[in-house]
C-alpha cells in the first residue's frame, strides 16, 4: 500500500460509565464497538465513526488523531 491509499484508524477506549445515560448513547457506545469499561476499539477514521465519537465524547478517550 501507498501512504495515499493508507487508512488512518482511532484507538477508541471507553472511560466513563453508560449508567444514567441516554438510549441513543448507549447505542452509541455499541456502535463503537465499546459496552464495558475501559475496553478499546480501533476504528477507520471516517467522518461518521468522528459523529459518533462527537456524541460520546465525555465518555470515551481517542488515540491515533
Amino acid at each position: 500500500m501507498s501512504v495515499a491509499q493508507e487508512k488512518k484508524t482511532l484507538k477508541i477506549t471507553q472511560t466513563g460509565s453508560p449508567i444514567r445515560r441516554t438510549k441513543d448513547q448507549r447505542a452509541t457506545l455499541i456502535g463503537l464497538g465499546l459496552n464495558k469499561m475501559h475496553r478499546t476499539s480501533e476504528l477507520e477514521d471516517s467522518p461518521e465513526v468522528r459523529g459518533m465519537i462527537r456524541k460520546v465524547r465525555h465518555m470515551v478517550t481517542v488515540a491515533g488523531e
